[in-house]
């Protein structure tokens, strides 16, 4: 019996009763870094399927294993090392001019080596997931397990691709072959966001807790303190959730989400000259969308709104050059399109994303697009659909509230509360909208007791 199906089988009585427990991951930023750290803790174990043994964090890394080739270009292993670096140097740069550079060494390992090539299918996979081709992730993880069913980082872009896809049920069975094959902090931490995901909190950090423990190497540490910030955080401790992302952030200070975390959390203690400090760092480091759309969230609280229109420029930007390098930008685009864009290319967007896949995510990101677009009726199906897998997520409860009170129904109100008795700080934007929102409510319900006088 593996040590997760040990901890969480006396926390899931229902799931020993046969009900299926759903796996759904964050936004697809959250899938590239699950995915970056698969394989750098494989690597650090001495079974990463590069057999490489690269971290991809550097480039020192990239060039070892450039001049390797040169004198080896028969090396298929290290040609696939190669792909997946390039995959993870995307992914801590945010730069996805990485992605055609990891295609075509990826490609060269399979012409080296055309059959029985784990590490480049995997490789393969990784790359399609991070450019948001997760169908296609699919199908590569599934050629690389027939090669090497104990592969770590196949097991990690299959279960990840199945939840992008919606395809929850499948995605369970996944996470729970993984753990009996081949156990890990990879795959303790994906146990945990099931957990969260089916509303069980508590049950999660027990997991991560338990992982903590066992957890030796630097980036293995910061990855599951930020996980626990996460949680914390998602559930309005700012308190725990800063302790979490400060531990992290002393295990690898180049960690990008507990920056990420410990800006939020600066700005929802009012620290906001400490809290712009590090979203300006951060988008210097990385300036992904979610990076810098939330720096322009934080100029427009502070009502600065040039510097908050050149940050939703640039991020516009950085949609273009990700489009170039073949990365599927609708679900992240139609959200930004929403809040600070064109609203027609927003449902535009999300339309075309739910035509891929059928994530939670999506389906928020839809419903809110119909919403600004004014089409609430069909947005609240998308709506309710966010919630299905009992994942509370204070911004799916806000835009559900916000699309119930634009169709004057009563449960406006109880969802608007729930959002912010959830995490009061979930946006810079949103939170103060959901509080405006039910004062709109509880002012409109007075009037109606006076008329009823």
């Amino acid at each position: 019996m593996t040590f997760i199906w040990k901890l969480v089988r006396p926390l899931h009585r229902f799931t020993v009763l046969g009900v299926v427990v759903a796996l759904v991951f964050g936004l697809s930023a959250l899938v590239s870094m699950r995915l970056g750290h698969s394989f750098r803790t494989e690597a650090s174990s001495g079974t990463a399927a590069t057999g490489t043994g690269v971290d991809g964090v550097s480039g020192r890394n990239i060039a070892g294993l450039q001049k390797h080739l040169r004198e080896q270009p028969r090396d298929a292993t290290s040609w696939a090392a190669l792909g997946l670096a390039y995959v993870e140097q995307a992914r801590v740069t945010a730069d996805p001019a990485y992605y055609p550079k990891a295609a075509a060494v990826l490609d060269r390992s399979l012409q080296v080596q055309p059959k029985d090539n784990e590490a480049a299918l995997t490789g393969q996979g990784a790359l399609a997931a991070a450019r948001h081709d997760f169908t296609r992730a699919l199908s590569l993880a599934d050629q690389a397990l027939k090669v090497n069913s104990y592969s770590m980082g196949a097991q990690a872009v299959r279960v990840d691709a199945l939840v992008e896809l919606g395809r929850y049920d499948e995605a369970d069975r996944a996470v729970r072959h993984a753990d009996a094959t081949k156990p890990g902090i990879p795959i303790f931490t994906r146990y945990a966001y099931v957990m969260e995901l089916r509303g069980h909190p508590d049950q999660a950090e027990r997991v991560l807790r338990e992982a903590a423990d066992s957890a030796n190497a630097p980036a293995d540490v910061a990855y599951i303190h930020t996980q626990l910030g996460e949680l914390a955080w998602n559930h309005g401790d700012l308190k725990a959730a800063g302790s979490e992302y400060a531990i992290a952030l002393r295990a690898d200070p180049n960690s990008l989400a507990a920056l990420d975390g410990r800006a939020r959390v600066k700005d929802a203690q009012g620290d906001l000259a400490s809290a712009l400090q590090d979203r300006k760092a951060l988008v210097a480091r990385a300036p992904l969308p979610a990076y810098v759309v939330s720096l322009g969230e934080l100029y427009d609280a502070q009502r600065m709104p040039d510097q908050a229109r050149a940050q939703y420029a640039v991020a516009g930007s950085w949609a273009k050059l990700a489009q170039a390098n073949g990365v599927a930008t609708d679900l992240e685009g139609s959200l930004i399109a929403s809040d600070h864009g064109d609203h027609k290319a927003a449902l535009t967007a999300a339309r075309a994303e739910w035509n891929r896949r059928h994530s939670v995510h999506v389906a928020d990101a839809l419903a809110w697009a119909l919403h600004v677009n004014g089409q609430d009726r069909e947005a609240l199906g998308y709506a309710r659909q966010a919630s299905r897998t009992g994942y509370r997520n204070a911004l799916f409860f806000y835009h559900r509230g916000i699309i119930e009170k634009a169709l004057h129904l009563p449960e406006a109100k109880n969802d608007l509360k729930a959002a912010l008795d959830l995490n009061p700080h979930f946006s810079d934007l949103h939170a103060p909208l959901a509080r405006k929102a039910l004062k709109e409510l509880k002012a409109l319900k007075e009037l109606e007791k006076q008329g009823r006088a």
